[in-house]
């Protein structure tokens, strides 16, 4: 730990970005000293011969000429009393910092271009903006070396294999994000190995053609810039393991994200039953556990985007979370995946998502840790991409709520078109400008008390709901995480979702409302919103009522 002294110096009387500054390093052990505003040359010297701190902090947002001589007299001190061994970093507007860089004894200048995370990694010794391949290539280590600052991902993959190629390059270089998660079309989740099955007019279909693992190694090679950002893939819906490992040899795959109940017949991107792939999935956990590569299980928001009602939603994110454990990961990533559906009202939503929180915490121990990943739902943006600016920053304030450990961007273009790299960039820098934003004082909306009830109300109702499960299959040694089990609660309805009406591996029957900005589960025949517990009991009625007529 260091010795920080600070001052605005001369007749400058602007000292935020001092005072910031100093408080970064309060914040991360430092001991920290301000003289104030104003302060002349000579008592900034005298301060700093009674002190002794290790790094001085200076500031000058004034005219560029007034600095300089200022500086003339700073360096003339600093030779004639050796205070050459002290670390000084000057900040100021980008014309005076122009000027402070004429000065070889600033280690490092500040000149407002700098995001939150720039100044933290200075501060523990990393500096970003410098950056040569030293930065963590593990999720969990990039995330110790920002936190409280998130790590930042989105998304890429455009219909050419060049423009990807290109595009990673370029938003690599412009340093704005750590993860991209890279997005392969659907015939290259579907059929990388069976090339033959493709349907080659549909070649770039959702994301980047690729073909060949060489197409793999390539967008690796392209990352290897800026600020070095870790690559991931989407997994494969068919030979899951070879895709894994494929992945794990190329990409360095920084974390693996499979779904529990989808990439099937259920959602149309595979050919699989529900319960070879539920089997498939956890097998795949494993595969990963083993080499200690983290796990994010994409499943609670894919019932929400379905409408399901909120309930399913904390069950489903809980069992999500309960399987990745049962399977051995260490390191998982909870994702948890505002405005959806779009209707919610953010209170609202805010509730569930805590609600999934302390459900999936309550499962940590030594060995099993998660990480809050948190993103704007796709289908809350406008088309008109004005406004979606203003949504994607208005979804990322409500998600700062609970302190997440990555944020997903969701890029501002995508309800019009595929994110190219600079609608990439410009995304990842409105996220960046609410997280500098919210990271210190943010009012605490967790607090709010109807935000606290609607919480507690969805953790009794999912427990519920998960009881039920449990409690229906008592043959089984453990229902939450038996693939026959969870096949046949999809297939009776017990877990289901409207818009599954009409699939022959699902129920389909589920009808849900939005009502005071909540989703809730609704009965035809009583024409009303019901609680998880009348719910449950007019479906097993109803099976019950057809066993009888059959």
């Amino acid at each position: 730990m260091k010795k920080y002294l600070g001052a605005a110096i001369g007749n400058c009387v602007h000292v935020g970005g001092v005072v910031n500054f100093l408080r970064l390093a309060e914040e991360e052990g430092n001991t920290v000293e301000f003289l104030g505003a104003a302060v002349k040359i000579e008592k900034l010297i005298a301060a700093i011969i009674n002190i002794k701190p290790d790094v001085v902090s200076i500031g000058f947002r004034l005219t560029p000429d007034a600095v300089r001589p200022l500086l003339n007299e700073l360096k003339k001190h600093i030779y004639e009393k050796n205070l050459k061994d002290i670390e000084w970093i000057f900040g100021g507007t980008k014309p005076v910092a122009k000027i402070a860089e004429e000065y070889d004894f600033f280690s490092k200048i500040f000149d407002g271009t700098e995001d939150l995370d720039d100044v933290i990694n200075y501060i523990r010794g990393r500096n970003l903006k410098e950056a040569s391949g030293n930065e963590p290539q593990n999720i969990v280590e990039r995330i110790a070396s920002k936190y409280p600052y998130p790590v930042i991902r989105h998304h890429f993959g455009l219909p050419s294999f060049e423009e990807t190629y290109e595009g990673i390059k370029k938003i690599s270089e412009a340093k704005v994000l750590d993860v991209i998660s890279i997005g392969p079309d659907q015939n290259a989740q579907e059929n990388f190995f069976t090339p033959e099955k493709m349907d080659h007019d549909l070649d770039g279909a959702g994301g980047v053609p690729l073909r060949k693992v060489e197409d793999f190694k390539k967008l690796y090679e392209a990352s290897q810039r800026g600020n070095y950002p870790l690559l991931r893939c989407y997994s494969g819906t068919a030979e899951v393991f070879r895709f894994a490992e494929m992945l794990k040899d190329t990409i360095n795959n920084a974390w693996c994200a499979v779904p529990l109940c989808w990439y099937n017949v259920l959602d149309g991107r595979g050919q699989r039953e529900v319960l070879e792939s539920i089997t498939q999935s956890q097998q795949l956990m494993k595969w990963h556990a083993k080499r200690n590569i983290p796990i994010e299980v994409n499943e609670a928001h894919h019932w929400s985007l379905r409408d399901a009602h909120d309930t399913i939603g904390v069950a489903m994110a809980y069992l999500a979370a309960y399987n990745a454990k049962k399977m051995g990961v260490k390191n998982y990533i909870a994702q948890y995946m505002f405005n959806v559906p779009p209707s919610m009202y953010h209170s609202m939503d805010l509730a569930k998502m805590l609600a999934k929180i302390e459900m999936i915490e309550s499962l940590e121990d030594e060995n099993f840790k998660a990480y809050r990943q948190v993103r704007a739902g796709l289908a809350s943006l406008s088309a008109d991409l004005d406004v979606a600016k203003g949504q994607l920053a208005a979804s990322t304030y409500l998600a700062m709520s609970i302190k997440p450990h990555i944020v997903h961007v969701v890029g501002f273009s995508e309800a019009d078109h595929a994110a190219k790299p600079e609608d990439v960039i410009e995304s990842c820098k409105i996220v960046r400008g609410v997280i500098r934003s919210t990271l210190h004082g943010m009012a605490d909306m967790t607090k709010d008390q109807a935000v606290k009830n609607r919480k507690n109300e969805l953790i009794e109702e999912a427990k519920i709901l998960l009881n039920t499960i449990k409690s229906l299959y008592p043959e089984s040694k453990d229902p939450w995480s038996d693939p026959k089990v969870l096949t046949d609660v999809i297939k009776r309805g017990i877990i289901d979702a409207p818009h599954l009406r009409g699939n022959k591996s699902a129920k389909g029957t589920l009808e849900t409302r939005i009502v005071n900005g909540k989703c809730m589960a609704y009965s035809k025949r009583l024409g009303r919103v019901v609680s998880e517990k009348e719910r449950i009991t007019e479906l097993l009625n109803n099976e019950i009522d057809k066993s009888f007529s059959a």
